[in-house]
């Protein structure tokens, strides 16, 4: 099929929260080489409201796919998987593009029976096998860039990065905010050798001259009260306590960002809000906040970055000192 016929498409990229954030420029793209055409999305059912509101998508499809996982719920999962599989055939998609790249998004692609299935060559657990063409992409590049070269692979202009990030204010929590001018921290991370310990977010927090707002899941509670123990009364705790639009509110109001490599860290990025990013098992040249608005803080250690998800020592973060943050956010800031 040519490029120029395509009249329907689809993206399978249900999770995770940054990965979404980085597909937006992807969006954007592609939605400006085929202006005409319907474009649908995979969502997991915790992100769709990063999508919901966006203009350029027609329809999401919200897949439910923490609950597949679960060995009690298999007769259900594979009843739904079989109803989703048979409702995308229907749909008669002329170009699917699996930017997840695992096997239930393989799968997922390949359900579809597009003409054209579109991913990456490197895709992990066998999933390449259900693509009709592979894209390559350099191994040491950022994630926007590399969704980017997919685009670039379908004839679209990806000079231009733009983020359409669109979300529903209608329950604004910017009234429960006592301060004008305030600090975001983002002190939490779905790995634990991505958290900078919070009796250092707390010691930090207390010397900086603005107000600082923690915030983050109901399973951060903890971090974020241990952060305040040690924070001096400069700060209030929303974690646990807001819904992903009135996150993203919260953000775009900050003057900065102080955050682990997180996905809420790339909403600010995504919306140009600074960002002082506290990096350890990562790479920030693959994840870190994109733009030039942003600084990233690491500590040199031989074993950096390992991308480990569990670690007995986290020297990276561990040595990483208050002092060395705090006297960046001064110089970088002019407080």
């Amino acid at each position: 099929m040519e490029l120029k016929n395509i009249k329907k498409i689809l993206i399978v990229k249900p999770s995770s929260l940054g990965d979404i954030i980085h597909t937006l420029p992807f969006l954007s793209s592609i939605k400006s080489r085929f202006p005409t055409s319907e474009l649908h999305w995979v969502i997991a059912k915790p992100y769709k409201d990063l999508l919901n509101l966006n203009p350029l998508i027609n329809k999401l499809w919200i897949i439910d796919k923490d609950t597949w996982k679960k060995i009690k719920n298999i007769k259900d999962t594979l009843s739904e998987l079989n109803i989703l599989f048979k409702n995308l055939k229907k749909e008669k998609f002329d170009l699917v593009i699996d930017l997840q790249g695992l096997l239930r998004s393989g799968i997922i692609t390949y359900a579809t029976n597009a003409p054209m299935r579109d991913g990456f060559d490197k895709a992990r657990e066998g999933s390449k096998v259900f693509y009709t063409h592979k894209v390559k992409c350099p191994e040491n590049i950022h994630a926007i860039i590399k969704y980017l070269k997919v685009a670039e692979f379908l004839g679209c202009d990806v000079n231009k990065i733009a983020f359409p990030l669109k979300w529903d204010n209608s329950k604004s929590i910017m009234k429960e905010i006592p301060y004008k001018n305030y600090i975001v921290v983002i002190p939490s991370a779905r790995w634990k050798t991505k958290i900078w310990p919070p009796e250092k977010y707390g010691k930090l927090i207390s010397l900086l001259p603005l107000k600082s707002i923690i915030v983050g899941s109901k399973e951060d509670i903890n971090i974020a009260n241990r952060i305040l123990f040690y924070s001096n009364n400069n700060a209030i705790s929303l974690v646990g306590k807001t819904n992903l639009n009135q996150l993203i509110e919260i953000i775009r109001n900050a003057e900065f960002v102080i955050s682990n490599d997180s996905g809420p860290m790339h909403i600010a990025s995504a919306l140009n809000i600074p960002i002082v990013a506290i990096f350890g098992p990562t790479n920030p040249v693959k994840t870190g906040p994109y733009g030039k608005n942003h600084i990233v803080i690491k500590e040199k250690v031989s074993c950096s970055p390992c991308r480990k998800r569990s670690c007995e020592d986290m020297r990276c973060m561990k040595l990483l000192t208050v002092e060395k943050v705090y006297n960046t956010i001064m110089e970088r800031f002019n407080l």
